[in-house]
C-alpha cells in the first residue's frame, strides 16, 4: 500500500526521498525491521494475553530433560508470526503482485489450518481437567489427520493451478540472433518484450511452462512434461499440481516434526528463508539472471519483500522462543512455516533443492519413518519392536544422549547454514 503511495508523491509533488519507495533492497529491509517490531510490540502483548486465556503447553511424561519446566508454557504463539508476516507485507509489498497475493494465502490458509489443531488440542486438555482425569495422548491429537491433511491438498491445489495456469507466472527467455525461438516441450509463448542490459538490446519471449531447476547440472533446466509420454503431454498440469501438492505436505509437516525444542524451527525456518530470499532477488533481476545464466522469471524480485517479513518474524519470534521460551508456536506457526517454505522454493523453481536447504527437515522426518518402520518390523519379526534411535524425531534421540536443548538447535542452526550455502553454490557449480 505504502509503495503505491510514495509513488503518487514522486509522481504529483516530486517529494525528496519518496523515490526510495521504487527500490525492492529499501522495502525488504524496511519490512525486515517492521515484523520485528511487531513480533516485539504485539508479541508482548499476545503473550501475556495467552497466560491469562491459560493457553499452556501440556507436557506428555515422556521422560526428557526439561520437560516438567515447560509445563504451561503459552502455545499458539504462531499467530505473533503470522501477524508479523501480514502486516510488514501489505504495508510494502506490491499487493496486487500474483506471488505476494499467493503466499498471503499460504500464510493465512497454514496458519488456519494450524490454529484449529491448537484449538481442538487446548479444549480437550480443558475438558479433561474439568473431569478431573489426567491428560493422556489421546487428548493430544488435535485435529484429525485426515482433515489435516484435507487442507494441505487443498492448498497445493491452489498452488498447483495459479503457478500453472495464471498468465502473470512466466519466465523469459531471450530470442537469439533474431531467430524462432525453439520451445520445450508444452511451453505456451504469451508475447514478446524488449530490454536493455548494459547497454545491450535483447529481445525476449514470455511462455508459461513448468519446469524447474536442477541442481549441479550444466543442462539445468528441466520440464515436468518430460516425465510423460508424449501423447500425455496435455496432462502435465496433472502431475504439475501432484508434486506441488506433495512437496507443501512434506515440508509443512517437516517443519511441525521439527518444532520440538526451544528455538529450534524458529532460527532453522530464518536461515532457509534468507536462502529463498536470494534467489528470489537474483531470479527477479534481469541482470543478476543474465550473468548468473539462470531462469529470469518476471515480478518474482517482489517476493523479497515478503520474505524479508517472514526473516524478520522468525528472528523477532526467536527472542521468546529461545530457551528458556517464553511461548510456543504451537501448530498455528509450525504448518504455517513449512507451508511457506514450500510455496517459495515452489515459486522461485528450486522445489528439487529442497532435500538440501531443507535438510534439517527432512532429515528429522526420515528419523520418524524410520524409527516407526523397523519397530513394527521388528515386532511382526520377532514380537517385540525395537528401535534405531534412542527416540524420534531425531533432535529427542541427542536430548536422550545428555544434550542439552540449545546446543542441539544451534548445532541444527549450523548445519542448515551449511546446507543453505550449498544450496546458493549450485547458482555456478554446474
Amino acid at each position: 500500500m505504502l509503495y503505491h503511495f510514495f509513488n503518487w508523491l514522486k509522481t504529483e509533488f516530486d517529494i525528496s526521498g519518496s523515490g526510495l519507495f521504487q527500490y525492492i533492497t529499501f522495502r525488504v529491509a524496511l519490512a525486515a525491521i517492521l515484523s520485528l517490531v511487531v513480533s516485539a510490540v504485539i508479541g508482548k502483548r499476545i503473550i501475556k494475553k495467552l497466560q491469562s486465556l491459560q493457553i499452556g503447553e501440556a507436557v506428555r511424561q515422556l521422560g526428557l530433560p526439561g520437560e516438567v519446566d515447560k509445563a504451561n508454557t503459552p502455545t499458539m504463539g504462531g499467530i505473533i508470526i503470522l501477524l508479523a508476516i501480514v502486516i510488514p507485507t501489505l504495508l510494502f509489498a506490491k499487493v496486487e503482485n500474483v506471488y505476494i497475493l499467493l503466499m498471503l494465502l499460504v500464510t493465512v490458509w497454514c496458519g488456519l489450518i494450524g490454529f484449529i489443531d491448537d484449538y481442538l488440542k487446548l479444549s480437550a486438555k480443558r475438558k479433561a481437567k474439568a473431569e478431573g482425569r489426567p491428560y493422556k495422548k489421546a487428548d493430544a491429537d488435535g485435529l484429525a489427520g485426515k482433515f489435516k491433511i484435507a487442507g494441505q491438498v487443498g492448498l497445493g491445489l491452489i498452488v498447483g493451478i495459479t503457478l500453472y495456469f495464471n498468465k502473470n507466472v512466466v519466465i523469459e527467455r531471450e530470442i537469439m540472433n533474431n531467430s524462432a525461438i525453439q520451445y520445450q516441450q508444452k511451453e505456451r509463448p504469451i508475447g514478446e518484450s524488449i530490454k536493455t542490459i548494459n547497454g545491450e538490446t535483447h529481445r525476449y519471449v514470455r511462455v508459461q511452462t513448468p519446469i524447474t531447476t536442477i541442481p549441479f547440472v550444466k543442462s539445468h533446466e528441466f520440464n515436468y512434461a518430460k516425465l510423460l509420454p508424449k501423447s500425455w503431454e496435455d496432462y502435465t498440469y496433472i502431475l504439475y499440481i501432484g508434486v506441488v501438492i506433495f512437496i507443501i505436505t512434506a515440508v509443512s509437516n517437516g517443519a511441525n516434526i521439527t518444532d520440538g525444542l526451544d528455538g529450534l524451527a524458529t532460527g532453522v525456518s530464518a536461515i532457509i528463508g534468507a536462502c529463498l530470499g536470494l534467489f528470489a532477488y537474483l531470479s527477479g533481476n534481469i541482470n543478476f539472471a543474465d550473468y548468473l545464466n539462470i531462469m529470469y522469471i518476471p515480478n518474482l524480485g517482489e517476493l523479497s519483500v515478503f520474505i524479508g517479513a517472514f526473516i524478520g518474524a522468525c528472528v523477532g519470534f526467536l527472542w521468546y522462543n529461545a530457551y528458556p521460551a517464553q511461548v510456543f508456536m504451537g501448530d498455528t506457526g509450525s504448518l504455517a512455516l513449512g507451508g511457506i517454505i514450500a510455496s517459495l522454493a515452489i515459486i522461485v523453481r528450486k522445489e528439487l533443492l529442497i532435500p538440501i536447504f531443507c535438510g534439517v527437515f527432512l532429515v528429522e522426518n526420515l528419523s520418524v519413518i524410520m524409527q516407526v518402520s523397523y519397530f513394527k518390523y521388528t515386532k511382526r519379526k520377532y514380537g517385540e519392536g525395537r528401535r534405531i534411535f534412542l527416540m524420534s524425531p531425531l533432535h529427542h534421540h541427542y536430548q536422550k544422549l545428555g544434550y542439552h536443548e540449545t546446543k542441539i538447535a544451534v548445532r541444527f542452526w549450523i548445519v542448515t547454514i551449511i546446507c543453505a550455502i550449498a544450496s546458493i553454490m549450485t547458482l555456478k557449480i554446474r
